[in-house]
């Protein structure tokens, strides 16, 4: 996986775990799914990203 790739994943998992403990602080649940969803989100990419790494070796 390219770096830059692999550092805009982490980027966004973290932006989503920011948003799931600002959500939830706040009591804010829309928020708080957003975050969750985001993490989901770029868990997914790192996933894939893994994948093509492995048929590429």
């Amino acid at each position: 996986m390219s770096e830059s790739k692999k550092a805009d994943n982490k980027a966004e998992e973290l932006v989503g775990k920011v948003k799931e403990t600002v959500g939830r602080t706040v009591g804010n649940e829309k928020l708080e799914a957003e975050g969750r969803a985001e993490q989901g989100k770029a868990n997914v990419k790192q996933a894939g990203e893994k994948i093509k790494d492995a048929f590429k070796s």
